[in-house]
């Protein structure tokens, strides 16, 4: 649980570090979508939601 739980902060990382660029944050929110299992999934779509929500409601990304 702890690999996950690391994946997940990685994740999060990356996007806070790419968040100034809209076209490398999708490209790298698309990327962690692709290694986080379901749940993982819910927990970072929430996370980005909150974090990014100017963002994430540009986007037009299918989370599951």
């Amino acid at each position: 649980e702890t690999e996950l739980l690391l994946m997940i902060d990685y994740c999060k990382t990356v996007l806070k570090k790419v968040s100034f660029e809209p076209i490398l944050f999708e490209k790298e929110l698309i990327k962690s979508l692709k290694w986080l299992n379901q749940t993982e999934k819910d927990e970072f779509i929430k996370w980005c939601s909150i974090n990014f929500k100017n963002k994430m409601d540009s986007l037009n990304i299918k989370v599951n």
